[in-house]
Formats: C-alpha cells, structure tokens, sequence
C-alpha cells in the first residue's frame, strides 16, 4: 500500500473504532485536488466493500460494511497507468511479476488491464506498482464491527510472524495485544500445520513405493497451488489433496466452537484470495496482513512491545514453524517419516522451488521426466512466507527469527504432542490409521 493510501487506512480504522467515521469521511472527500470517484474508489477498497462514488456514498458505504460478504475480487485497479514504468518501453513493472500473464495492454486505450479470467489475485502487482494505480482490497473494518459486536473472533497467526513486530516481542505479547484489540484469542497457525504434516507423513507411505514415485506438497502456497492448477493442470494428479495450514486452522476451529470467527494474519495478499475460492468460502472468514496490522495497531495506539504477555502452554512443533520458510514442510515432513515411518524415511527424496521462476522449473523438470526427486514443495515467494510481499521485515531476518523461535519449541516433532491427541480425539482422529479414513480426514482435504 503506498504512503497516501497508508494513511487514509489508518485514519478510517482510528475513526470507525472511535465513532467519528461520518465525519472523517466527509473531510477526507472535501479534498479539492483528488477526483472524488477515484478517491471513493480508494477509500472503498481500504474499507473492504466495492461501492462507487455517488450520492449517499457514506451511508451505502457504512451498509456495505455491516453487511460485508466476503465475494469481492482482492486486487483493483484504481487508475488507468502511463506506462511510463516500463524498461523496454513494452512491459510494465506489474507485467513483469505476475505469475500468469494476467495484465495486458490495451492498444487503444494505452493503459494496462487485469485479465480478470487469468488473474490469480496473488497481488505481486500490487507491491511492483510504484504509482498506486494498484491495491489490495482491505477487510478490516468488516472485521472491526465484527469485533465491536462481542462476538468470539480468533486470529490465526501465520508461522512468518516471528519478529516481525520487534526482535524483542514475544508470541505472547502478540496474544495480549491481539485481545487488547478485540479478539478473544490468538493462536498460531504452525499446530495447524502440525497436523498437515502428520497427514502428508501418512500420505507419502502410502503413495510413494519406490524413489521414482513422486508426491507434490500441496499445504502452503495459493501461488503454488493456482500455478498447479492453471499452468500445470496435468500434474495435478500428484498434488496431496491437502488444504492448507490456514484453512485447516479455520476448519478445525469452527469444529471446536461453530460460533466463532477466524481472522488469519500473515504476510501474503494471495491468501486474500485463496479464503475466496469456492471450495474454501466460509472456513476463514477474513484475511489481513501484517502490513494491515502494523498500520491497525499504530491507528489504534497498540505498541506489543510494551504490553504484559499473555501466556499460553506450549503447542505447536518446530516443525509447524518452520513452515514459514522454504524447507520447512520438507522438514518436518521428513522429521514426522523418521518418526513414523523410519524405513520409508530412507525413500524420501525432496526438493524445494523457491520463487515463481524455479516452482516453473521444476514443474518443467517433472514434465519433461527429468526431475530427481519424489516429494516437491513449492513457494512462490523466494525464502517462503518470511518473503512475503506484506513481510515488514527482510526475508533474512525473518528466516532467522522463524529458525530460532522454531529451535526453541520444546515439541520438536509433531507426533511428540499431547495437545495435539487431544485436539485431534475432539475432531475424531485417534490414529494414524485415522488419516487414511476419507470420512474422518475430510477436515484436512480439497479436491482439485
């Protein structure tokens, strides 16, 4: 999000907390400089609703936002663009990193477009435009009046989130400033991933017989899998059926209490999109990021780093953290086949794709039969989550900070849990044997 949208997001989110929206918004429209359907186009997608500029803009606007349904494409197009960022004088900067060939020109009109058939809505474009003709729709006001109504909503960290906030800021510091804000609770996506493990663990003995035959991870990455399924359509056959980390997260916490509400938070505008997808619609019920969150908690005067830590037991594995990087789900993986399956272990054969450009090379490789591996997983950012387009910070640092936090986990695998049997007995898997069940294993499964 560019300086200015920055801005108006944090003035919209201090003035719906306090009451004082109305009038915010009418002196944001008194600017006589912006064009006034370009700003309510603005001001719309930072509110989460697609309500164009017009008479009674704020009360339709306020309405959009009580009644939010979570339908609207993630990334708009707020202004036809010059073009004048384009190197080679023919393609522009968002051309240049979307995955799927999704922005084209028009010739007449002399501006790009979004294709909309092809578009995935993973936003790269969005962090490649300078001139903030491009944005992420927004969805923390619907999330806010959310909060307001005293109904339960969890946040569901992504594993990425480790110093992120400040080298110093514990996990349970975010907890306490995640309920000062107005959830009921927080907690980490890793366990989630935790028991994608033990399921793609399961899987992998069962599928994989001999080191030429070959599974492909499908848990993290809505760029991955969305590259899988539009580029590579004939691969998918070796594709685990499995959802991923988030919304097993949401799955699972809604079998535990139908009544609450899953806000994820992580650094990936594409998980906007993946919460949209038809087959998903309902398990999340709201994504945000920690660009979003950042800008939240300074609207709000939230500062985790001064807050008193609310403590929580210990629960997800290192492996389930690692999940943040690239490597991660190969790891533990790996960790839950030494554990399980020690013979089969001695089969495993992984490799990681890491960024769009090497996810179509070794997808290439598998094509064409060259591939030397049997377990593939793909990220489409490079360095994984930590390299997300909303990370705050730099990918190193957050591959350092995920490490530690994951080396310190006094779970080491994920088969080592206790809680973990716990929660799973309340969902109804009581064994391995369990994960190949069809019926049982449902909660953890999409069907491409």
């Amino acid at each position: 999000m560019n300086k200015k949208y920055n801005d108006i997001f944090k003035l919209l989110v201090s003035s719906y907390y306090n009451d004082t929206f109305d009038t915010q918004v009418e002196s944001l429209l008194k600017d006589e400089v912006t064009n006034k359907e370009t700003l309510g186009k603005v001001i719309s997608t930072l509110c989460g609703v697609d309500i164009d500029y017009g008479e009674d803009f704020i009360v339709s606007l306020k309405k959009a936002i009580t009644a939010y349904q979570s339908k609207n494409r993630v990334v708009e197009k707020l202004n036809n663009c010059n073009m004048n960022c384009s190197k080679d004088g023919k393609t522009t900067a968002c051309q240049s990193v979307c995955p799927f060939n999704a922005i084209l020109v028009d010739p007449i009109k002399k501006t790009t477009y979004i294709d909309i058939d092809a578009c995935a809505d993973c936003g790269l474009c969005v962090e490649a435009c300078d001139n903030g003709n491009l944005v992420d729709r927004v969805e923390f006001l619907p999330v806010l009046d959310l909060l307001k109504s005293g109904k339960p909503v969890i946040a569901a960290v992504a594993p990425a989130i480790s110093g992120q906030f400040g080298e110093d800021v514990t996990m349970d510091q975010l907890r306490a400033a995640f309920i000062k804000l107005g959830f009921k609770d927080m907690v980490e996506v890793a366990f989630f991933a935790d028991m994608l493990t033990l399921k793609e663990a399961v899987e992998f003995d069962h599928l994989v017989k001999t080191k030429e035959d070959l599974m492909i991870t499908s848990c993290c990455c809505p760029m991955w899998v969305g590259m899988l399924k539009r580029v590579y359509s004939d691969l998918v056959k070796y594709v685990s059926p499995s959802v991923s980390p988030m919304i097993a997260s949401g799955r699972v916490l809604k079998a535990l209490n139908q009544d609450c509400k899953v806000v994820f938070v992580g650094p990936c505008i594409a998980k906007k999109a993946e919460a949209k997808e038809k087959d998903l619609v309902g398990d999340i019920d709201y994504v945000l990021t920690f660009h979003e969150l950042r800008d939240i908690f300074e609207a709000l005067d939230i500062n985790p780093s001064t807050l008193t830590g609310v403590p929580s037991m210990e629960y997800a594995s290192k492996g389930g953290r690692l999940y943040a990087r690239t490597g991660g789900v190969s790891k533990a993986v790996s960790d839950a086949l030494e554990d399980m399956y020690p013979e089969k272990h001695k089969l495993l054969n992984p490799i990681q794709a890491n960024g769009v450009r090497e996810c179509k090379v070794v997808l290439e490789q598998v094509k064409n039969g060259t591939l030397k591996a049997n377990f593939i997983e793909g990220m489409g950012c490079i360095g994984g989550c930590v390299g997300g387009p909303k990370a705050l910070i730099p990918k190193e640092d957050g591959k350092r900070f995920v490490d530690d936090f994951a080396t310190a986990s006094t779970i080491k695998v994920a088969t080592h849990s206790e809680i973990m049997d716990d929660i799973l007995g309340r969902i109804n898997i009581t064994s391995r044997k369990d994960f190949t069940d069809e019926k049982k294993i449902e909660i953890f499964e999409r069907h491409f």
